[in-house]
């Protein structure tokens, strides 16, 4: 499981609109956002990786601009912390990843009137968009190249669900990259103040989840953010099942 892990993000990475390749690593660069965690780098999972090959690494993200930082499966790479920190990386954070298959995917309800859709304009993109900043402290105006990339996750099959009130407004929402060999991560699970603690982010990570199987996925993963959010997953039928790390050099 952790190599398939591995490779969709290594995959998605290379999707991203200015992707770089420096020998085992794949630096996923996107020119119209200067976010570390938009702009990152992995191995590709079971690749012999050396000294130079991390020295060749930060040049690369250097000339692009960019902090460099990683987030991996720990087990597809297991000596790769050793030669990141010996060159200056800090570790951000170690967090176990869940998965779910359709074997194990439980929907609750969605709240009362509430309703889960898909956002088919610019304007409901960016009132997701809006909420997921609010809940992960992040800018709270999206921009058109926040809704731009998230119409493209749409286009390229990924998936995006909004929780919508009986007024129209915005409740929360989140989604999912496009499947690669079947894999898929869910992330951007957000409720707004006002909506929580009702089963509602429970009910979106459903719906996108049984979106993903619908379409044929096979494995959906995603990271809790704290006690929280781990037992709205499992809640929903996602089960641990590795570590992953992020790491990041100033």
């Amino acid at each position: 499981m952790d190599a398939r892990i591995q490779q969709s993000v290594v995959v998605n990475l290379s999707r991203r609109p200015a992707p770089v390749e420096v020998g085992p690593f794949v630096i996923g660069l996107d020119p119209t956002t200067t976010s570390p965690y938009v702009n990152y780098a992995t191995p590709r999972p079971g690749a012999a990786v050396t000294a130079a090959d991390v020295t060749a690494l930060v040049a690369a993200f250097r000339a692009a601009d960019c902090r460099p930082r990683l987030e991996y499966v720990t087990s597809c790479a297991p000596d790769l912390e050793a030669l990141l920190t010996a060159a200056g990386f800090t570790v951000e954070a170690r967090h176990t990843y869940l998965v779910c298959v359709p074997g194990t995917l439980a929907s609750p309800p969605v709240p009362d009137q509430l309703s889960l859709c898909e956002p088919g304009t610019d304007s409901r993109r960016a009132a997701l968009i809006r909420v997921q900043n609010e809940a992960f402290g992040g800018d709270p105006v999206a921009s058109e190249a926040d809704v731009a990339r998230l119409r493209r996750q749409q286009d390229a099959g990924g998936v995006v669900v909004a929780a919508v009130t009986e007024g129209g407004g915005c409740a929360g929402g989140g989604g999912a990259a496009a499947p690669v060999g079947a894999v898929s991560e869910v992330a951007g699970i957000a409720v707004r103040a006002p909506y929580r603690r009702r089963g509602l982010a429970s009910a979106i990570t459903a719906e996108v989840t049984r979106r993903l199987f619908s379409a044929g996925t096979e494995v959906a993963w995603l990271e809790a953010g704290g006690a929280e959010s781990w037992r709205v997953y499992e809640r929903v039928g996602y089960r641990p099942a590795g570590q992953r790390l992020y790491i990041a050099m100033n």
